[in-house]
């Protein structure tokens, strides 16, 4: 079983995409519920990952060093702990996961997020090492503001795929068997 792989996809649309796992679009519109007003996007202060409970597990936030460009982990669920293997929070993502500098152009959606204050939806196989075995990962990257423009924080939901899921074609959805 294979999962279908997706280019990282900057995303402008005011809803979760068709083919998005429940969860993920959940996170979507969740944060979509924290924008002030249409072109302005939430701040760190709005999002409270307490207010989406069943979520939390798989949310991780990044605080943004823009010079040089760098990550930092500021929370990691559970989840995203155990995919992991470590407990990531307060470490920079180039630490926490050295075999980053082997991957040209990992960061870029990540870049992307920050320069433009889009989010970025990508579905396919895990880029990082992680503890487990999957399928494959699907996440969602959303630019968070302090001033509403400027993008200081991500905050970003991943679920991992498992073989005992039936993963349908993007233009539809994710079913378990």
């Amino acid at each position: 079983m294979s999962l279908e792989e997706a280019q990282p996809q900057l995303w402008t649309a005011d809803r979760p995409g068709a083919g998005w796992h429940p969860r993920v679009s959940a996170f979507f519109n969740y944060w979509q519920s924290l924008r002030p007003a249409a072109g302005i996007l939430p701040s760190r202060k709005d999002f409270d990952p307490f207010a989406i409970p069943k979520l939390l597990p798989g949310v991780w936030l990044l605080d943004i060093q823009r010079e040089p460009f760098r990550l930092r982990y500021r929370l990691a669920g559970t989840a995203v702990v155990e995919y992991i293997g470590l407990e990531v929070t307060g470490m920079w993502l180039d630490e926490a996961h050295p075999d980053i500098a082997s991957k040209p152009g990992y960061l870029d959606r990540y870049r992307a997020v920050v320069e433009t204050g889009t989010p970025n939806w990508r579905r396919g196989q895990p880029r990082l090492t992680i503890l487990k075995e999957f399928l494959g990962i699907e996440n969602l990257l959303l630019p968070l503001a302090s001033d509403g423009r400027h993008v200081d924080m991500i905050a970003a939901y991943s679920i991992m795929h498992h073989e005992n899921e039936r993963v349908v074609p993007i233009s539809g959805g994710l079913e378990k068997e």
